[in-house]
């Protein structure tokens, strides 16, 4: 076979699929040839070796999508193209002098498609055809001249090129002969030529045998019988007054309005003198619609509308014809002239036409441009285009063409549609108009930001929560209209306790439903503060911010932690007490604390265990162990007390420590030498109470604090954020406001620990707090919570006593 290199045009070409080039196409396209009709299996190409494809059977050649995989096939194992169906290249490029039939291989690891083309030869399997298997001629004696011509009917062959008809014989015989024209576009018109006079008398009929022969090898011939007719003489054709006329006619005239009386004369008599008359063969069935002839009596009439813009000028073939045997025809010609009517309204041509306008638009702006025209002609087809004077808008012109531009300042909000009527009218006589109505929608710009729905969000959710559940939902609307009101929320970087708010939080950018990211933990985070933006689609785009503050309630998920003494589950404390004591005396002190908040992290211990129960008592609130009486001799050297202290949480959570206490006569000594280190601070139940009138009197100051801050600001910042103050403290502030500060005694024990109620920084700022707009509960956070590992590691460090945290407002504890 034929491999060609150069790539030939092919109508079917636009059956390739060129979205398969993104798989890795091989540019290069190369051509087989083949003929046609052959049997399938026939080898074409080794389409592998040509294309250079290695590997043959892991790339797992196979035909790509198109007609070429229903006429070949492709060997995956070693590549070669065959015939898969035979090809009849007249049913796929007809008579075509190319016929290219494009394929696609596909080659797998890596994917790559290979484009070919097969080139499909024709051979002589079609053998010339004549339309009709005979023709009559008929010729009247003594009428035709010598070389007198008769147009044959040329024969068709499907087969190209050399297999197309190359040649026209014609049986031999003394009264004719062939002549065979050639065209430009190759093509062979047969004609017979008459070389000797007819005589009907002598033969009447002559029977001849046209043959067309194309170029095969062998080649293929088709034939046409021809039958001639010679007739008797009439020798005298119809003639006509005049072999012109010319008509003048007003468009719009009735209909069967005699237009011409025709009259056409014979000199044979009998048959041979009888006339009818036809429209010319050549005549158009747009004349036959408009115009009627009477076979018999040559009168023509209107039959159809007479219009100007239809037609102008109609010219008229008329033959008149005996009936005689040879007939003889005679011809005229009669040209109409119409005659334009103002009949026709102007049209209003839309060229283009802005559907919307912005609001904005400057003056002068084009809207929209137009075109008239009138089928009429002279000053009928004159047309001016009218405008109603009270509306922003003006027509300029050139010749048939118009431009609408605004001819004043456009305002949506006061008007946002135009509803134009145009009016078309023509300089005819009467004078014709046409109306048309346009409306043009005045389009809003994107100048209003998103506003939020309320000056403040917040919400609360308890600690633990499940990942993914709803916390608050914040919702904006934007006053413009269209695609400027579709709004999108999104939550700004920022950070929280060191990681992205991202990380605790997510929003549906549609909704604005606020969910949690993962499960809060009260004891690192309580208060979360979202930067949220919601921005609409407009261009340019703008937008909004507000904050939402997420507080987070505690729930008693952390047992008391104890500090002091030091333990662990595998030690058991081991303490020094002076055997002789007296009632009352501070043997030790427990302390602990509760990594929870409120009354969660109130405390109380209690002895659940001790070798002796009337010997030692432990105070509830403060874990002082004294002795209940005065110790004798005979008590027990070695006394075990086991503590247990537990928070005020629903379910309540404990903790336990074993002390072992060795009652020895030189504890005494060693606590001599520091007086003040279990001295009682006097009537603990006067303490407690003046800690807790201190708590409140504090907590009713900050709460009236707060609430005239958060009037203050509501009111100077009565949109925008709407509820902070203009300094806003960054969300890692509040940890370093409240942490607790420890004051100790010069010998390293714990004299009091200080919470604050405020920030120690003079900055101006005020705390940010909000109601929650999902939950019913109105709980105010009036400060963080204390970080109690950071507080159980400074007091590790420093190994003192100090009484336990029971309440989160109490403000100083001091022992």
């Amino acid at each position: 076979m034929d491999i060609q290199n150069s790539p030939k045009p092919w109508k079917w070409q636009v059956m390739f699929s060129f979205f398969l080039c993104s798989w890795g196409c091989v540019s290069g396209q190369r051509q087989y040839s083949i003929v046609e009709e052959s049997e399938p299996g026939t080898f074409v190409g080794n389409v592998a070796q040509d294309m250079g494809i290695k590997e043959i059977s892991k790339r797992r050649l196979k035909m790509g999508s198109g007609i070429s995989r229903q006429y070949f096939a492709v060997n995956g194992e070693n590549g070669d193209l065959t015939v898969n169906e035979k090809i009849d290249r007249e049913s796929l490029c007809g008579s075509s002098s190319s016929c290219l039939l494009p394929i696609e291989v596909i080659a797998e690891n890596p994917l790559e498609l290979h484009r070919l083309g097969i080139n499909i030869l024709d051979i002589n399997d079609n053998p010339p055809i004549f339309s009709m298997a005979e023709r009559t001629i008929r010729i009247t004696e003594l009428l035709a001249s010598l070389g007198t011509r008769f147009p044959l009917e040329s024969a068709h062959d499907m087969d190209v090129g050399t297999n197309n008809i190359k040649q026209y014989r014609l049986d031999p015989n003394p009264y004719f002969t062939l002549s065979v024209k050639n065209r430009k576009d190759g093509m062979l018109i047969p004609e017979l030529v008459l070389e000797k006079i007819l005589d009907r008398e002598e033969i009447q009929e002559h029977h001849l045998t046209l043959t067309a022969i194309d170029g095969g090898d062998p080649p293929k011939s088709g034939t046409l019988q021809i039958h001639v007719i010679v007739l008797d003489l009439n020798d005298n054709a119809p003639t006509f007054d005049k072999g012109y006329f010319k008509i003048t006619l007003q468009e719009n005239i009735p209909l069967n309005t005699v237009i011409l009386q025709l009259n056409a004369t014979d000199k044979d008599e009998g048959i041979n003198g009888e006339i009818e008359y036809l429209f010319d063969e050549h005549t158009p069935d747009s004349i036959k619609k408009v115009f009627n002839l009477n076979q018999n009596t040559g009168v023509i009439s209107t039959k159809g509308p007479i219009d100007f813009e239809e037609s102008s000028v109609y010219e008229i073939s008329i033959r008149a014809k005996d009936k005689g045997v040879s007939e003889l025809e005679g011809h005229c010609v009669i040209q109409v002239e119409v005659q334009d009517a103002n009949d026709n309204p102007p049209e209003i041509i839309v060229t283009s036409l802005m559907k919307e306008i912005p609001e904005d638009t400057a003056v002068g702006t084009v809207v929209g441009l137009f075109s008239v025209k009138d089928k009429d002609s002279g000053t009928n087809g004159i047309v001016k285009l009218e405008l109603s004077s009270d509306l922003p808008f003006k027509f300029k012109s050139l010749d048939e063409h118009y431009s609408l531009v605004t001819d004043g300042v456009l305002d949506r909000e006061k008007i946002s549609q135009y509803v134009i009527e145009i009016i078309a009218r023509d300089m005819g006589s009467p004078p014709l108009h046409t109306q048309q109505i346009i409306i043009f929608n005045i389009s809003d710009i994107n100048d209003n930001h998103p506003v939020f729905s309320q000056a403040a969000f917040s919400a609360s959710v308890t600690e633990n929560n499940e990942p993914g559940q709803l916390l608050v939902q914040v919702s904006a609307f934007d006053p413009d209209e269209g695609g400027n009101t579709t709004l999108t929320y999104s939550i700004l970087d920022s950070q929280v306790a060191g990681s992205p708010i991202s990380s605790y939080v997510y929003i549906n950018s549609k909704s604005g439903n606020i969910y949690a990211q993962r499960s809060f933990d009260f004891e690192q985070v309580q208060v979360l503060e979202i930067p949220v933006r919601v921005e609409d689609s407009g261009l340019p785009k703008l937008f909004s911010e507000t904050t939402v503050l997420i507080f987070i309630l505690d729930v008693n998920d952390n047992a008391p932690t104890i500090l002091y003494p030091a333990h662990s589950k595998e030690y058991i404390v081991q303490q020094k007490s002076p055997k002789f004591s007296s009632g009352g005396y501070l043997v030790t002190k427990v302390t602990a604390v509760d990594s929870d908040s409120g009354h969660n992290a109130w405390l109380s211990y209690r002895i659940i265990e001790a070798s002796d129960p009337s010997l030692f008592h432990i105070t509830a609130h403060t874990g002082e162990i004294r002795t209940l009486r005065n110790l004798e001799e005979t008590e027990s050297s070695e006394q075990s007390l086991v503590i247990s202290v537990s928070d005020n949480g629903e379910p309540s959570l404990s903790a336990t420590v074993t002390i072992i206490l060795t009652l020895d006569d030189t504890a005494v000594h060693d606590n001599a030498k520091s007086p003040e280190l279990f001295k009682s601070s006097g009537n603990n139940s006067e303490l407690t109470m003046y800690l807790i009138i201190s708590l409140v009197a504090i907590s009713s100051v900050s709460f009236i604090t707060f609430i005239i801050l958060l009037v203050k600001c509501l009111r100077k910042d009565n949109g925008n954020r709407g509820w902070c103050c203009e300094n806003e403290p960054d969300s890692r502030s509040y940890t370093q406001k409240y942490q607790p500060t420890l004051h100790l005694n010069t010998d390293g024990t714990l004299k009091y620990m200080e919470v604050r109620m405020a920030p120690t920084e003079t900055q101006g700022q005020c705390y940010q707090s909000c109601f929650s707009t999902i939950s019913d509960k109105n709980d105010f956070n009036f400060m963080r919570p204390l970080n109690f590992p950071q507080l159980k590691s400074m007091v590790s460090e420093t190994e003192v006593l100090f009484p336990p945290v029971n309440d989160p407002g109490q403000v100083r504890l001091q022992r």
